[in-house]
């Protein structure tokens, strides 16, 4: 939104426009439009086009004003940092990379959760060792996630057949994945990672609403036409007020056993994307075989053999996400011990 407009005497104009997110993808696009509309005005000679960025109060009034949602007080409470990872197509290799950040982030020495909201694709399961187990419920009726190596995870494969469709639309949608963040006992978490479903559909709306504290990483290829794609999530994310972290950039290149390299999906997409986003590339994950071969076998790459050239993009990405977290928010202390009279 704009937020001032200061007109000059010698005809030059200065307008600052309000930002959501200091990742805006369409910045640009504001920039441009705004400098076009003032410029045609009788008088004008020339435009200054500045940004800001809404606080945590203008963000809540705007919520409200536009009739969003959030969940209740307290829900998730424990959980200091949620990341959304997210595509614009699918086949890029997101829960993959999902499943290795999280591992790499236990790595690292923080608390991890996964999410699997990719309701129609679902693979985490599969991909931490755990598609033939079911969580349980604890006496305060809430669920428990599964562990794997340490990381809590919960996806809807957990409920169904395993490889049974799920024909979900709207108000489902919508129930389980409120139910997925509201009544399951997530407990401490430094981060809990979201694998989105492609696009930009019911799924990525929904939890833009729940968690509009939330932060958005973008996977796409080298390839100039996934890159293009990748840009349509980074604009949805913006429209939902979703800051975007970064991009990680996959399937960069494979070296073969000689030593040659071949850049089967191209090169520089990431990177490009990245720019025009203004947000940093986390990371270019090679293409190895170790990691598809892991991801069927139910083990991370990262933890398997961290030193494949994967893992170790995967563990920068990892490093990078934390560098970029906030501080630890500290939970306030109530004073401890008895009451003493005071003097009269």
């Amino acid at each position: 939104m704009v937020r001032t407009i200061d007109p000059g005497t010698d005809g030059t104009v200065g307008v600052t426009v309000t930002l959501t997110t200091a990742g805006c993808p369409i910045r640009g696009h504001f920039q441009s439009a705004v400098r076009d509309a003032v410029m045609s005005l009788d008088g004008v000679r020339a435009v200054n086009v500045s940004f800001d960025v809404m606080d945590d109060a203008q963000k809540a009034a705007l919520r409200q004003t536009l009739g969003r949602t959030e969940l209740p007080e307290g829900a998730l409470a424990r959980v200091q940092n949620i990341v959304c990872i997210g595509s614009g197509k699918g086949g890029v290799g997101k829960s993959t990379l999902t499943v290795n950040l999280a591992a790499a982030l236990a790595a690292e020495g923080r608390k991890v959760g996964v999410l699997d909201a990719d309701v129609w694709g679902y693979s985490i399961p599969r991909m931490l060792g755990l598609a033939a187990d079911r969580p349980a419920v604890s006496a305060e009726r809430k669920i428990v996630p599964l562990q794997a190596g340490g990381i809590s995870v919960m996806s809807i494969g957990f409920f169904v057949e395993e490889d049974a469709a799920v024909v979900w639309r709207g108000p489902m949608l919508h129930k389980a994945l409120k139910q997925f963040l509201e009544d399951v006992d997530w407990g401490e978490l430094d981060f809990l990672l979201i694998d989105l479903p492609p696009g930009t559909g019911d799924v990525s709306m929904t939890l833009a609403q729940l968690l509009p504290q939330a932060s958005f990483v973008i996977t796409t290829t080298p390839q100039a036409a996934a890159q293009r794609v990748a840009r349509r999530a980074a604009e949805m994310a913006h429209k939902v007020s979703l800051e975007i972290s970064g991009v990680i950039e996959n399937m960069t290149g494979f070296v073969t056993p000689d030593g040659e390299r071949y850049a089967i999906f191209g090169e520089g997409g990431g990177q490009a994307l990245a720019d025009e986003l203004d947000v940093p590339l986390l990371a270019k994950v090679p293409i190895t075989m170790a990691l598809r071969e892991q991801s069927d076998a139910g083990v991370p790459l990262v933890v398997h053999d961290p030193d494949d050239p994967a893992a170790q993009a995967i563990r920068l990405a990892a490093r990078g996400l934390i560098a970029l977290a906030p501080p630890p928010r500290v939970a306030e202390r109530q004073p401890v011990g008895m009451a003493l009279p005071m003097a009269g």
